[in-house]
């Protein structure tokens, strides 16, 4: 059965498309991941991948999507009749009910910190925003308590339909987004010693650069860009024919490196400035950004209004997360999709109540020498969405017609034809060679 919604327009798409992104991904992982990485040299990293590696592979799963107008395993299926690809459809949903299952721990967290600011109790003089962060996510019933309230959020818009709401939520959240981080960019500038952070952060120093790092440039290009689970399968399916693909794909990489720039830029002269780790961790954004709002005229008043926008970056991730399972399952039944949503939502929330506590009452329960949270996130970043991607770079060129190729890449633009044979050839060869390349070199065989 034919896709029968479709995004209004081509912008609907790109914003809808770019804050499933634009969320966790760029502006709370992104500035800690490469803060523990090395900086500069994560950022060069990041970009290469993103541009050669990311890029193609988003537009790979955008071709898949559109061409069979079918949600991620049933476009598998569309595809390659009577074989296993599809289960590159299954792999993705299973990855994106891990991912959203720690993803809404921190969703939570920024639940908590826009009640303590909308009620005053954030910014303060004397406020010690490490312990303060500390005391958050130890805290058991706070903790699963925000789970729970973001994972119910995300719910009751899925179960509704999620095109109309994010759509036209994203024309007006995304570029409100852009505008706070620029006054946050200014402002973080003008502190003492915040040249240091800017050099940190976009001065390569490859002498601190590990094969552990490279890996998490890699894993950081395609969770930031949603690709290697066929979220974008799903979305782009939604998709109208006379749409172009590649300045879509191009639009998207090129919001979601902005975001990542603009996160650093805001996140880092701060961190130098004011004496805290750049290794901080995941809590760097929640100790950071209230520190330097603290310093700004109306700063309770602008943290409140990033806090709310953060919320909705991450919770539009979080819809298109949920959407690809409930997608899969509900096949376009409207009554189903109700109930399918309401039992798997509430299941990730239960798979997620561990990764809740693995800063407080389950800290010292470790897998792997990592806490339960920093465990499934790996298991996501840097083994399930790269085997993903392995996998969708393998099937497309494989799989597919080339004529079906041509004709998607080329529909709605002049200049698809003249950049699908470097598309294909990326797609073809550097993805899967540089994904082997980075895996072999971890576990230590090259």
């Amino acid at each position: 059965m034919k896709q029968t919604e479709q995004w209004t327009s081509k912008l609907g798409f790109i914003l809808a498309a770019a804050g499933s992104a634009i969320g966790l991904g760029a502006i709370w992982k992104f500035p800690y991941v490469a803060g523990t990485s090395g900086g500069g040299a994560f950022f060069l990293l990041f970009l290469l991948f993103t541009v050669l590696i990311g890029l193609p592979l988003l537009l790979g799963e955008f071709v898949i999507g559109r061409s069979t107008q079918q949600e991620a395993i049933t476009a598998y299926k569309t595809v390659a009749p009577n074989s296993g690809w599809h289960w590159i459809g299954k792999l993705g949903v299973a990855t994106c009910f891990i991912l959203l299952s720690f993803y809404s721990v921190v969703g939570g967290w920024i639940l908590l910190y826009l009640f303590r600011s909308a009620t005053g109790q954030l910014i303060g003089e004397m406020q010690a925003y490490d312990k303060l962060f500390e005391q958050v996510i130890t805290d058991p019933v706070l903790s699963v308590g925000a789970q729970f309230v973001f994972i119910l959020l995300t719910i009751v818009v899925v179960a509704r339909g999620v095109q109309e709401g994010i759509e036209k939520a994203n024309k007006y959240m995304m570029p409100a987004l852009f505008v706070l981080f620029l006054v946050l960019i200014i402002r973080s500038l003008t502190l003492d010693d915040a040249m240091k952070g800017v050099t940190f952060f976009l001065q390569p120093d490859f002498s601190n650069l590990t094969s552990e790092s490279v890996l998490y440039a890699m894993g950081q290009s395609f969770f930031s860009l949603s690709v290697g689970v066929s979220v974008m399968v799903t979305y782009s399916s939604y998709l109208a024919k006379n749409e172009s693909l590649p300045r879509s794909a191009v639009s998207i990489v090129g919001l979601n490196l902005a975001i990542s720039l603009l996160a650093g830029l805001a996140i880092f002269p701060a961190v130098f400035s004011l004496g805290v780790e750049p290794t901080a961790g995941p809590g760097l954004l929640f100790i950071v950004l209230p520190s330097v709002f603290a310093k700004i005229p109306l700063g309770g008043l602008f943290l409140m209004v990033f806090l709310a926008l953060f919320l909705f970056a991450t919770l539009t991730s979080a819809f298109s997360m949920l959407e690809i399972i409930v997608a899969s399952l509900a096949r376009g039944d409207m009554e189903k999709r109700k109930k399918t949503t309401w039992i798997t939502g509430l299941l990730i929330f239960v798979v997620g109540i561990p990764s809740a506590l693995s800063y407080g009452v389950w800290s010292e329960m470790t897998i792997f020498g990592k806490s339960i949270f920093d465990a499934a996130d790996f298991l996501v970043s840097n083994i399930l969405m790269p085997l993903g991607a392995l996998l969708i770079a393998i099937f497309v060129p494989l799989k597919m017609k080339r004529e079906v190729l041509v004709a998607e890449i080329s529909a709605g633009s002049n200049n698809g034809k003249r950049w699908f044979a470097v598309w294909l050839l990326l797609l073809r060869y550097l993805a899967p060679v540089a994904i082997i390349i980075v895996f072999l070199d971890v576990i230590g065989i090259i």
